[in-house]
């Protein structure tokens, strides 16, 4: 279901239904309730989906918060979603520290160790015991990602799970993702393009997806080389750098047939540029976190 592009970790899709049910159960014996709130504060790992996804089963809401907030600036999402717990990184704890005294978050979960905060994998290692949650699909939140601010500050998106799987349904139509396919995973998955296009739609799909926690262009190239990744969907300034780079042509990307691009307007030269120099079909999506 998902490698980490750079060290090669894998998950595959039985392993992450029972980490789904393992930190589930977990989160669920530390108190977590349906309408409870989780901020997930993360750049793009393999744990990513593991965590929204046992927060959803038991009814709880994710919000997702930019990878590259500051300390004010993720206590703001904190305290206007409600948050009680957060799950972030030990590169991020001082950030998240701080933060988490401004809001009612009670605890926070650590991706490795970190004075302060929770270990990850006590919540991996729980028997899985999932309680049985009753949820309304039209009524009931599982995501709450933040506005780009255009008219003031960020706003939370209230998505329910019906939100969710109608806009699955609806991509499944015009992307036609199959299971032998190989996705990248480079876009922020807490950016509603990366959560529903890239890291809900591959699973729904029984596809791969190759994780990069950030953009660099050598790196995306060589994972684009050498894990085979048949759909790279990406922004403007990826397709720029595509179109324009030397460094395209050291790398064999014959694996590519298909460039999404959403997030941004895309020229349509740049699109065409793209498409003829890596032979691959290029798509303009768009759409809003709302």
């Amino acid at each position: 279901a998902f490698v980490d592009g750079a060290s090669g970790r894998t998950v595959s899709h039985s392993g992450l239904a029972d980490a789904v049910d393992r930190v589930a159960s977990g989160l669920h014996r530390r108190g977590l309730r349906k309408g409870d709130v989780m901020a997930i504060f993360s750049p793009n790992l393999p744990e990513y989906p593991i965590a929204f996804h046992a927060v959803a089963l038991l009814g709880g809401i994710n919000t997702t918060v930019n990878a590259l907030y500051n300390a004010d600036e993720l206590a703001f999402q904190l305290r206007d979603s409600g948050a009680k717990y957060m799950l972030t990184v030990p590169g991020f704890m001082e950030k998240a520290t701080r933060a988490a005294r401004d809001s009612a978050v009670e605890e926070v979960f650590v991706l490795g160790e970190a004075d302060g905060a929770t270990r990850f994998g006590e919540l991996l290692a729980e028997e899985p015991d999932v309680p049985a949650v009753d949820i309304d699909p039209a009524v009931d939140l599982v995501a709450l990602p933040y506005s780009s601010g255009t008219t003031g500050l960020p706003k939370g998106v209230m998505l329910t799970h019906r939100n969710m799987v109608a806009n699955i349904c609806q991509t499944e139509h015009a992307l036609h993702v199959r299971e032998s396919d190989r996705v990248l995973g480079v876009l922020p998955f807490f950016h509603i393009y990366g959560m529903t296009l890239i890291m809900n739609m591959s699973i729904h799909a029984g596809a791969t997806v190759v994780i990069m926690p950030r953009f660099e262009l050598e790196e995306f190239l060589r994972v684009l080389q050498d894990h085979r990744v048949t759909r790279a969907y990406v922004a403007p300034p990826i397709m720029l750098a595509l179109a324009k780079s030397p460094l395209v042509d050291r790398f064999d990307l014959s694996a590519t047939t298909v460039l999404l691009c959403g997030a941004a307007p895309l020229d349509a030269g740049l699109a065409e540029a793209c498409a003829a120099r890596l032979g691959c079909k290029v798509i303009q999506g768009y759409g809003l976190t709302e």
